[in-house]
């Protein structure tokens, strides 16, 4: 058959998981088909025999008329082409009636028997195809029931029922009365008997009233135009086995073309490296089908995989997944092998990894690289470290023998084992003939004797006159794993003879107006043999003029010839071929008394000194605890001040008794090492992220809970390392969590711990509520009390001395790096990354993240580098002007080449609109030029806490004619420094939006203007709580100008 009219097009749409029984879901289909040439002698045989087999019966023949008079075109092959050209459903569809497919009679059971005609054809395949149609339409009452056979449920939930039929307008058939209809219904009966008999009416449930879209008429058929339509409808809620369909005729003239009936499949798919069976759909209670997949082969799960099946037969949200397991890596859907030479270690989504130098994957699916021969990895470190090897021996060892020191020095071995870990240990024996023995545990070793990661050593308190045989191990982290000892270089040494040590125990024997004689002990340690004593005595006032010295070989000596009643003190020293030693304490005597302080005296008075002073310090703990107890609600004194500069002693720090000293992680080799060293390893299990609140200098900021065992859920900030960093990044972030876990102080940032174990690396800290300071007082302008400004201040100050007192610098000091938290505790952050000074002095010295302006640097520090905790200091009074002027940029539109030329001209920056006196005047004591003569942070904290405990000190305010800017800075602040009306004064100062209402408030001279106060701004329409300070902050200005003072800034 041809098509010369155009093409047929179907279109089906699926129905919604919540349609009932008889809901309707059609889709008007329109089929156009014109026939062209007769097919051929065969096509005009099966029309024939059409003709005869299946229009016998004059209701039949009418409804066929018209068409049965298209020459060599079968109707039936016309409705095959239809059924043809509208496509099947999607593959997750499956059929359990498909009338299209019987190759034989249908069967089905018709009520009356002659009220529904079966009627047999071929498609334009020639493949033969059954239908069923009824036309009683020229009898009134019409009730045909045609019922299908049983048909099996297969334990869907929801069935659908897809008719294709056609239907002839009653209009369009001439002589035809009322009876005619132009629907027919459909019914169901579920059942569990395949084999009902017969139709009983009772038993069946209407599912809908089924109406055509499009019905053809004569013309139509004059035309060879046919007309099919397509509903269909769903049946839920079936319990039984299976069903039977029923159709009725009330007097339509109609044809069945094809009956489907299907329900809705989702296939056996494999997501996320599961395998999910193929599910049929739910039903209407549950349109959503959970299914739990299970991991393909070589795969483990991560979480457990599920998904649901839709009503539509679509899978839905992918929930779990699994991950190829160790040795295998994720291609597609499948989990392959890593070749050899490859490894994986762990389960995961990563792909497979060459393996590291010096090692092999020995077969295919591995998941470790096994080392080569003599090359070896720790079992405590990923198979992603290369293997190495213990190192060679140190080089060209070589010893300076002082006396009864040594110092050892070498160079590193030519071949350090393809590892960082290089450290070295000392080996020291004591020699005789023929013999040599370990060194006793008073031989003392600096830096230590273990572990050494210098090139240089210093062995104390060894014999003199000994030989000594030390040797240098060089060793990392797989000298252990040897069998050998570690590759070392030796040295022999011989001690000097040493100087004999101090005598301490001086005893006088006897005594006279003129004479005493006394005895000592030798030394505890004589370093060789004494060969006399030297003893001096001279008149206790006369120590630098005149003393006398007298030798003894034995231990005791009597001096003669003394002046009676004079007080004299006398020393003595041993002397060895190495030469003497030192000097005795000296003990005092008065002739005429004789009397000799001896030792069990001393010791007797100072038994009896240290008892009183026992006596006077708990009598000063009761007095501090009493007056503390007092002071429970106020803030604590300041402590005594330590010197700052620290004593060093290479790479590392001395740490005095009771006084923690914050250690410079840089000085490790390994940040890893660090962090294990200084901040808590958290699960990354315990932390649930939130949202993003912001991007850091190494990736986002987020706001999340933690959840510790044994803890309350408390909020987080956790700060990640951003993926694609380099190994410099990752070092610098593990450093700034090294720094920050060091500290343990309410006013500084508190780290609850370290991701590090799992990607991506995060930082846990406390959450800060109001965020940056600066932020926070610019969104808060004018709210706060002078005495909850000093509050703040007197938080970032303790925070401050906290980190002095544990000799930290902190470096970039400024109001954006203070957090506040709800209670509005201010908390310093920040505890940055090493600064890279640069050559530039406009831009001050930069950090890995970016510029710090000099806006907030001290003078020593932009000029010669220098920063102390008392650059911090000023710093810190840059901090106290942004507290207290709400936010804004010091310096205002200054350039940084401005700002430091107005500073070593000796100009600060101005008080604040409403900033108390005793505030500014603290800050200008900040910006001492002199660093030593800047108040120590604690100094700082013990004048806050003054303050909050007399607010009235708070009251004067610093006005016009005190402590201002000079000109020189607002003129270099403004683009236009000579103004003489009102709107280029108000231009310069960036405020020309407002000239208008000066004008119009008639403030047309500068004399008017400096009469302005706070009132007057708003009565000329000038709200802005900023704008009114900066405007009024320079009329104060100008009337200082006006004044002509010599001075209008702080100059110091």
């Amino acid at each position: 058959m041809g098509s010369d009219g155009g093409e047929a097009v179907a279109a089906c749409r699926r129905p919604g998981p919540g349609e009932r029984v008889g809901e309707r879901a059609s889709v008007r289909s329109e089929r156009s088909m014109r026939s062209s040439a007769a097919p051929g002698r065969a096509a005009a045989r099966d029309s024939s025999r059409c003709r005869r087999s299946n229009l016998g019966h004059s209701q039949s023949a009418l409804f066929w008329r018209s068409a049965m008079d298209f020459p060599g075109v079968e109707v039936i092959t016309v409705l095959g082409t239809l059924l043809a050209l509208c496509p099947q459903a999607f593959c997750t569809q499956v059929n359990l009636l498909d009338s299209k497919t019987a190759q034989e009679g249908l069967g089905w059971v018709a009520s009356p028997s002659e009220g529904w005609e079966e009627i047999s054809g071929y498609d334009e395949s020639y493949t033969p195809i059954r239908t069923y149609q009824a036309c009683h339409v020229m009898e009134a009452n019409q009730n045909n029931w045609l019922r299908t056979g049983w048909i099996s449920r297969q334990g869907a939930q929801r069935i659908f029922v897809e008719l294709k039929f056609t239907l002839r307008d009653c209009n369009s058939i001439p002589g035809i009365p009322g009876t005619c209809k132009e629907t027919f219904n459909l019914f169901y009966q579920e059942s569990d008997n395949e084999k009902l008999p017969y139709i009983r009416v009772s038993d069946y449930i209407k599912v809908d009233t089924i109406a055509a879209d499009e019905s053809f008429t004569e013309i139509d058929l004059g035309g060879r135009i046919m007309k099919l339509n397509t509903e269909e409808r769903s049946l839920v809620q079936l319990t039984k086995k299976g069903f039977y369909l029923a159709f009725q005729d009330v007097g339509a003239c109609i044809a069945l073309v094809s009956i489907r009936v299907y329900y809705k499949l989702c296939e056996s798919v494999t997501r996320g490296l599961a395998e999910f069976p193929a599910t049929v759909t739910g039903g209407e209670s549950s349109p959503l089908v959970e299914v739990a997949g299970s991991c393909i082969d070589h795969a483990v799960e991560q979480d457990s995989p599920r998904m649901f099946c839709s009503a539509d037969g679509e899978w839905l949200v992918l929930i779990g997944n699994c991950s190829c397991g160790p040795g295998y890596q994720q291609a597609g859907d499948r989990c392959l092998r890593c070749q050899r030479g490859f490894y994986k270690q762990r389960a995961g989504d990563g792909p497979c990894t060459k393996c590291p130098p010096h090692s092999v994957s020995r077969e295919a699916g591995s998941a470790t690289c096994h080392c080569d021969h003599n090359y070896f990895r720790p079992k405590t470190e990923p198979q992603s470290v290369a293997c190495a090897r213990p190192p060679s021996s140190p080089l060209n060892l070589i010893s300076n023998v002082n006396e009864t020191s040594v110092i050892l020095e070498w160079n590193p071995p030519n071949d350090i084992g393809g590892r960082r870990d290089l450290v070295y240990n000392v080996i020291c024996h004591r020699c005789a003939v023929g013999t040599c023995r370990s060194c006793s545990s008073a031989v003392r070793f600096l830096p230590r004797r273990t572990g050494i990661v210098n090139t240089s050593v210093v062995v104390m308190d060894l014999l003199a006159h000994t030989n000594y045989t030390f040797s240098v191990q060089a060793a990392n982290g797989v000298s252990p794993l040897v069998d050998s000892r570690p590759h070392s270089a030796s040295v022999n040494v011989t001690t000097n003879q040493a100087a004999p040590s101090v005598i301490t125990d001086v005893q006088k024997v006897v005594a006279s107006d003129d004479a005493i004689q006394l005895s000592w002990n030798e030394p505890k340690h004589p370093n060789g043999i004494i060969l006399d004593y030297e003893v001096k005595y001279y008149e206790k006032d006369k120590k630098d003029s005149k003393y006398t010295t007298l030798r003894s070989n034995v231990t005791t000596v009597s001096i003669t010839g003394l002046k009676a009643g004079v007080v004299y003190a006398l020393q003595i020293r041993a002397r060895t071929a190495a030469g003497y030693g030192d000097y005795s304490p000296a003990e005092e005597f008065e002739s005429s008394q004789e009397y000799v302080a001896a030792p069990s005296e001393q010791k007797q008075d100072a038994l009896i000194w240290a008892f009183v002073f026992s006596i006077i310090v708990v009598l000063l703990l009761a007095m501090v605890i009493f007056l503390f107890k007092r002071r429970r609600c106020g803030y604590s004194k300041a402590k005594q001040e330590y010197d700052e500069e620290k004593t060093r002693f290479r790479s590392g720090q001395v740490k005095l008794p009771g006084l923690k000293v914050y250690i410079d992680p840089h000085t490790y080799e390994d940040p890893n090492q660090a962090v294990h060293d200084f901040a808590k390893e958290i699960d990354a299990s315990c932390v649930k992220i939130e949202k993003v609140i912001g991007a850091g200098e190494f990736g986002e900021v987020c706001s999340g809970y933690l959840k510790l065992l044994g803890r309350r859920e408390v909020c987080v900030a956790i700060k990640t390392l951003k993926a694609g960093y380099t190994e410099q990044q990752r070092r610098d972030f593990l450093c700034e969590a090294s720094i920050m876990g060091q500290f343990d102080h309410p006013n500084i940032i508190h780290m609850e711990g370290v991701i590090t174990k799992s990607k991506p690396v995060m930082i846990i800290t406390e959450f800060m509520e109001n965020g940056s300071l600066d932020l926070f007082l610019r969104k808060n302008d004018g709210q706060f009390t002078a005495m909850q400004l000093v509050g703040m201040l007197r938080g970032i100050a303790s925070g401050m001395k906290y980190l002095a007192d544990m000799s930290y610098v902190h470096r970039d000091l400024a109001a954006r790096n203070i957090l506040v938290n709800g209670n509005l505790v201010c908390k310093v952050s920040d505890f940055g990354l090493s600064r890279v000074l640069e050559d530039d002095p406009d831009a001050a010295y930069m950090t890995r993240g970016g510029k710090i302006p000099i806006r907030w640097t001290a003078p020593e520090a932009i000029a010669f580098r220098k920063f102390t905790s008392a650059s911090d200091v000023w710093s810190y009074g840059i901090v106290m002007w942004e507290v207290t002027s709400y936010g804004e940029r010091p310096y205002w539109d200054m350039s940084n080449q401005d700002v430091i030329k107005a500073i070593e001209e000796g100009y600060r920056l101005p008080a604040p609109m409403d900033c108390p006196l005793a505030l500014h005047q603290l800050m200008l004591d900040c910006w001492q030029r002199e660093r030593a003569v800047r108040p120590k942070f604690g100094h700082i904290v013990t004048i806050l806490d003054k303050m909050i405990r007399n607010p009235a000190t708070l009251k004067p305010v610093a006005n016009e004619g005190t402590m201002r800017v000079p000109g020189s800075l607002l003129d270099q602040s403004t683009d236009n420094p000579a103004v003489r009306t009102v709107p280029e004064w108000l231009e310069a100062i960036k405020m020309g939006r407002y000239a208008d209402n000066f004008a119009a408030a008639g403030y047309t001279t500068l004399d008017s203007v400096a009469q302005l106060d706070a009132d007057g701004l708003v009565r000329i329409g000038i709200t802005l709580i900023g704008h009114q300070k900066k405007i009024l902050s320079n009329i104060q200005t100008m009337k200082a100008e006006m004044l002509d003072l010599h001075s209008r800034g702080v100059h110091v």
